[in-house]
């Protein structure tokens, strides 16, 4: 990630955080350990990678306080109580300086519905519709090939990436970011067994997003059948995710890629959600509960806590100690037979 060069006296002001030497030293770029050259800037978040503090080329390394001697010993160094999260929003401060500015204005090609309302300084990109009584907040950017239905809305400053569809009615509030291919406000899964086959349930509620979220690539959040489904502030869902109809998920929980959560089913706040996890519906898991990768969950959750498995889930620490015993379940039963036969 390269950008023109920026002194390191001029991060501190912006980030703060204790500099210990090179004030003056040009930044050009932020890289790996390993990857990082003179001009570069880099992190020691995680132990397992410090043997590459006393490698890396890196002209200055952020590191926490109990680094801060052996960093300041090859070079300049950035001492912050949490390396990552510095981390993270030096990532947010390089990207503002080098991302391109929204280009207020309505390409050509885009179709606008004259009942539409769009907000100072939107962006909306080429080919992309936007239909009557849709509502467009301050400083949106609309991508390319965007779909946004009758009467939806996108909150102040959120960014659609080229081809979301936001379907009629739903919404999106503030700063969002959602990546390509995403499609909010498809029809859940409902239908009725009949002799005839199934009947379609018309699904007549929205999707309701709050501030601060991010969706990733390809996610599907699909609308209410009566009431809303609801991500709440601060959510953030990876690519290739389902969200079912009337699903509920609190404030600031994260849920990695290639899940699943069904139809009716209420997460938390502050929950972590393991990459090709499935929830299944109509259950209610309580605030701050961690779900490991690839773990089925088939009941409801009522205590905080980190859960583990496909069949049965249970609880993680349980669950690896039996993990442990099916391992040597074989030598086990030879034991038991020998026993036996004594």
């Amino acid at each position: 990630m390269s950008s023109t060069p920026v002194v390191l006296s001029d991060l501190i002001a912006a980030l703060g955080g204790d500099l210990l030497g090179g004030s003056d030293i040009r930044i050009a770029r932020i890289a790996p350990l390993d990857e990082a050259d003179a001009h570069s800037i880099s992190f020691l978040a995680n132990p397992r990678y410090q043997s590459q503090l006393t490698t890396t080329a890196a002209a200055c390394v952020i590191v926490s306080p109990a680094m801060a001697e052996a960093a300041a010993a090859r070079g300049a160094a950035i001492v912050t109580p949490d390396p990552y999260l510095y981390f993270a929003r030096l990532t947010q401060w390089w990207a503002a300086r080098t991302r391109p500015a929204v280009q207020a204005g309505v390409h050509a090609s885009a179709v606008v519905s004259p009942d539409a309302m769009l907000g100072e300084g939107v962006e909306v990109g080429p080919l992309a519709v936007i239909e009557a009584g849709a509502v467009i907040g301050a400083g949106a950017r609309i991508g390319a090939h965007c779909v946004i239905e009758r009467n939806a809305r996108v909150g102040e400053g959120t960014r659609l990436a080229p081809r979301v569809v936001l379907g009629h009615g739903c919404r999106i509030g503030a700063r969002g970011i959602v990546h390509s291919g995403v499609v909010i406000g498809a029809d859940g899964f409902g239908f009725a067994p009949s002799k005839q086959g199934f009947v379609k349930i018309e699904q007549l509620g929205h999707v309701v997003i709050g501030d601060d979220v991010e969706i990733g690539a390809n996610t599907c959040v699909d609308r209410g059948a009566l009431a809303d489904t609801v991500i709440e502030d601060g959510v953030k869902l990876d690519n290739l995710i389902q969200i079912a109809h009337n699903v509920r998920i609190g404030r600031n929980t994260a849920m990695a890629g290639c899940g699943a959560i069904a139809g009716s089913t209420t997460i938390g706040a502050n929950c972590t959600i393991g990459g090709a996890a499935n929830i299944i519906g109509h259950l209610t898991i309580v605030d701050g509960v961690h779900i490991t990768a690839c773990t089925l969950v088939t009941r409801d959750i009522a205590q905080p806590g980190a859960y583990s498995g496909a069949y049965p889930f249970e609880e993680n620490s349980s669950w690896q100690k039996n993990a442990a015993t099916l391992r040597q379940l074989h030598t086990l039963r030879e034991r038991v037979r020998a026993l036996e036969k004594k």
